[in-house]
């Protein structure tokens, strides 16, 4: 009789450093490698408990003093479109978005760049060379795609692959219930498309097209104005200690007494 059991995941615990997020807090994090025949599978049951990867390390905040960290998916199947939502898709509607196997390009690094000098200069990620990029797209046990955004040119066909000009990838892991967005960037010339918000409705798009319930989105962070966004695209869910709960929306402000009179 075979007794041989797949080894289970060993995790540990970072060294205290400065959070990213919130002034005057310390983050620490929980993380474990994925690796294997088992990782896609592992990669599922983490993200669904509020696990996020970079390449084949998944992590999660574990902070002794602050829960400010939310993990965010959006019920694709409920999402409708804001009026502002529908303009960035009209807005966009010269975009062809094409999938592919998760192979990094010179293309898609002098995108990443161009990004990370214009919108992180001081970023974690800022320094990053192009070996590291590509570690950061090729390094993954899961399923994994880029999703490349060009704009359209004349002659381009929907069964060729797209060839104008590379405004915005997206880094996506595919998974059981839906799609997680891992990192996006995009052209900064093109800041005023709103390439972040069409990236997000691309992705809801391909996940109700795929007959599943979620995308996401990683961590919100109440107070952090870099997170604020991804609160707009209603309804979602949030982890919280019992569990993913649903979001529609901050509740409307209490209404007072006029005491004006006419």
């Amino acid at each position: 009789m075979n007794t041989q059991t797949t080894p289970s995941p060993q995790f540990y615990l970072t060294a205290p450093a400065a959070c990213p997020y919130l002034p005057n807090e310390m983050e620490r994090k929980v993380f474990t490698h994925m690796v294997g025949e088992r990782a896609p599978e592992l990669n599922d049951l983490l993200t669904q408990g509020g696990f996020r990867r970079s390449q084949n390390i998944a992590y999660r905040p574990a902070c002794e003093t602050c829960r400010a960290c939310v993990s965010v998916r959006i019920l694709a199947n409920e999402f409708s479109p804001t009026r502002s939502m529908r303009r960035v898709l009209s807005t966009n509607s010269d975009v062809i978005s094409s999938e592919y196997p998760a192979e990094p390009s010179s293309e898609q690094y002098n995108l990443f760049r161009r990004y990370l000098d214009q919108r992180h200069q001081k970023g974690g990620m800022s320094d990053m060379s192009v070996l590291d990029y590509a570690m950061m797209v090729e390094d993954t046990h899961v399923h994994t795609k880029i999703i490349e955004y060009r704009l359209r040119v004349e002659g381009d066909g929907i069964s060729e692959k797209a060839r104008g000009p590379l405004i915005a990838t997206a880094l996506t892991d595919r998974m059981g219930d839906g799609l997680s967005m891992v990192y996006s960037f995009f052209d900064p010339a093109y800041e005023d498309r709103s390439l972040g918000t069409f990236m997000i409705l691309d992705h809801i798009r391909r996940t109700k097209e795929r007959g599943l319930p979620h995308v996401y989105l990683g961590y919100w962070v109440k107070g952090s104005r870099k997170m604020g966004y991804k609160t707009k695209f209603l309804p979602q869910e949030h982890l919280m200690p019992r569990g993913w709960e649903r979001y529609d929306g901050p509740e409307p402000a209490s209404e007072t007494p006029s005491t004006e009179t006419d």
